[in-house]
């Protein structure tokens, strides 16, 4: 496992921390944020875009890539570098997070997860064990052990235990079948935001030994003092000098809070979802450029933003484009999104080299729920 990622801390501001991943596929420099690229792409955009923006490490969705094309369609084409073009790291989730989005369609039993597919009603099965073998015909270079995720909203204490319970057992068995030398294999931390569960979790997930761990069951309807409180509680016993993941979550002053308790990779569908709805995160706070009031507004969408949206477009093209159904619209929203993102992770790390942090953390956090139109 140890030659499949390395990852050294080379700067810290208190719990938040700089460090440098480095997979088969390149060094990602951390905190990062991974597009999420849920069947090999983030809508709109090429691998040039992605890599134009800043990206180093991009997200897929094993799931979603077992159901069509077939990981063995990938695999064929070189994995996920050769199949989709972006040659730089790629992480796979697990599909556990798809128990919570396709609830009603889910059976969960300790064999594993079944399945009706959205596509076509047939049963499809995950396993702990089946889970690895499509991530290693992927070919990611960080793949995630499959859990059984609770949206907090949702659970009461037994139901957290009894999940977690599962979610231990299921990534033995995961640990127990990895086999591809070049892709580090995460464990996940489960609990709710139960400082007991969450505390059992942590520490008998890192008694298998995974090269780096994520949070999952968090952004699900816990407050921001409850979400601190998780995380901190399990960072008390993850091994530090190992890559902690946020998964799925969130909003610019979200990723800075996670980055201040101590988080390396953050994902989350946030910017480019938002971004095809015509809302972009700016300088100034939130725009909904489809708003009238931005129809003759020759500035560009973020005045304090060099990305190519902002470079040569004004919010009233933007705008146009949008309203008309022009797929331009979208992909230039979301350019400038994931820019804003990239951006914003590379400010946090050099705040954090720089002794600065905190006033970057105050400065992103005042900005939270303003909105411009």
């Amino acid at each position: 496992m140890a030659d499949a990622l390395r990852f050294a801390i080379e700067a810290r501001a208190g719990d938040a921390r700089a460090g440098r991943l480095r997979t088969a596929h390149g060094a990602v420099r951390t905190p990062a944020f991974m597009p999420v690229a849920t069947y090999g792409a983030v809508r709109g955009l090429s691998a040039e875009d992605l890599e134009g923006v800043g990206a180093e490490i991009a997200l897929a969705n094993t799931y979603h890539l077992h159901e069509r094309p077939g990981e063995a369609v990938i695999e064929e084409a070189g994995g996920l570098h050769g199949f989709t073009g972006f040659a730089r790291p790629w992480l796979t989730d697990s599909g556990g997070f798809q128990i919570t989005s396709l609830a009603d369609r889910v059976e969960i039993t300790e064999a594993g997860v079944t399945f009706a597919s959205p596509l076509d009603g047939a049963r499809r099965e995950l396993t702990p064990e089946g889970v690895v073998a499509i991530q290693e015909a992927l070919g990611s270079d960080i793949a995630m052990v499959l859990d059984e995720c609770v949206p907090e909203a949702l659970a009461d204490r037994e139901r957290a235990r009894s999940a977690l319970l599962r979610s231990l057992r299921w990534a033995e068995r995961a640990r127990a079948v990895h086999r591809r030398p070049d892709q580090a294999l995460f464990g996940i931390v489960q609990g709710g935001v139960d400082p007991e569960l969450r505390r059992q979790s942590a520490e008998h997930t890192v008694a298998l030994d995974f090269a780096g761990y994520a949070h999952g069951g968090l952004g699900l309807g816990e407050s921001q003092d409850e979400r601190r409180g998780a995380l901190l509680e399990a960072h008390a016993f993850l091994p530090d000098d190992r890559p902690r993941y946020l998964m799925g979550l969130g909003k610019p002053a979200d990723l800075v809070r996670g980055i201040a308790c101590g988080i390396d990779l953050f994902d989350c569908v946030v910017p480019t979802r938002h971004a095809r709805h015509g809302l972009l995160f700016t300088s100034e706070g939130e725009v909904v450029v489809r708003n009238a009031r931005f129809a003759r507004d020759p500035g560009p969408p973020d005045p304090d933003c060099t990305c190519p949206t902002c470079s040569r477009h004004s919010r009233a093209y933007l705008r146009h484009l949008l309203q008309t159904g022009e797929s331009l619209g979208p992909r230039l929203a979301t350019l400038h999104n994931l820019h804003f993102y990239l951006r914003l992770m590379s400010r946090a790390r050099t705040a954090i080299i720089e002794g600065r942090f905190d006033a970057l953390h105050d400065e992103v956090v005042s900005l939270e729920g303003v909105r411009l139109g």
